[in-house]
């Protein structure tokens, strides 16, 4: 039985990372966070790849599989329930923006316990909207890096307990995602969902959900969003990797029945949680 944070640090139990690492010094760096139940990974593969495809976003050397599939196992085996954040960097050295060459770079996995995680479909979340924008960068779309500050700024924005989440805008007015999840609008047969070419983070749960869309029969639009575009949407979910899919019951005193979507999309998530597990073991 897990019980404590686990931690290692490449390869090794640790609990710090040297203080020049280019990670902790300009958030040079990705990282991905799974949850952990019953000693297994959930959705690793698509984690890894993600890890694997931001890393040549910036740049960085490609991680090796191999190794991070052996210590996500020695972290997971035992453990209960937990969550399981990869962290990637370019590695320790140089003062300044320009690296070194021929860095090693840092890898570091952090398990942390948590209680049994439900499958039923998620309550659904009441939302308002961030008064951040959300900065236009068509290089660093979609990849989940380590600087945070316009997520970590748009949370310090509430503390009220009823308020589950926050969408954010990008600077010229358009709809890109929640704090910390992927928005998906229903309009009719139609599911849309931001397009991610400009900000934002392409989390593995949203590419999930277009895919179990598509399957359940759905026509799915990557495009731009405006917020007038959510007051006529049918239904509004919101995904991550921790949650799940999640239905919005109401945005700014706006009111959704979401339950309908968020349910027959959950039972396309329980088939992908089996085939997950099917694929670890």
């Amino acid at each position: 039985m897990v019980t404590g944070n686990l931690i290692l640090v490449n390869g090794r139990p640790g609990t710090a990372i040297e203080l020049s690492d280019r990670g902790f010094q300009f958030g040079d760096g990705v990282f991905t966070t799974l949850l952990i139940q019953d000693g297994i990974p959930l959705f690793a593969r698509e984690h890894l790849d993600r890890l694997e495809r931001d890393a040549k976003t910036l740049r960085l050397p490609s991680p090796d599989r191999e190794i991070l599939t052996r210590e996500i196992t020695q972290l997971a085996s035992g453990c209960p329930s937990g969550i399981l954040k990869i962290h990637w960097t370019r590695g320790s050295g140089g003062r300044g923006y320009l690296p070194p060459e021929n860095l090693a770079p840092t890898r570091a996995l952090v398990l942390r316990p948590t209680d049994p995680i439900s499958e039923e479909v998620p309550a659904p979340l009441t939302v308002r909207w961030a008064a951040m924008r959300l900065g236009i960068n068509p290089l660093l779309a979609g990849a989940k890096h380590m600087n945070r500050l316009e997520q970590v700024l748009a949370r310090l924005e509430w503390s009220a307990p009823e308020i589950d989440e926050a969408l954010l805008l990008d600077c010229e007015g358009f709809v890109v995602e929640g704090v910390s999840t992927n928005l998906f609008l229903l309009h009719g047969g139609i599911v849309v969902t931001p397009l991610l070419d400009r900000a934002g983070v392409r989390g593995v749960m949203r590419d999930l959900l277009i895919k179990m869309a598509v399957a359940s029969g759905y026509s799915v639009r990557e495009e731009r969003v405006s917020p007038e575009s959510l007051a006529s949407a049918d239904a509004l979910v919101l995904t991550n990797s921790l949650r799940g899919i999640s239905p919005v019951a109401s945005l700014e005193g706006r009111s959704y029945d979401s339950q309908a979507f968020a349910t027959q999309m959950h039972a396309g998530y329980l088939r992908e949680l089996a085939r997950t597990r099917r694929e670890w073991l």
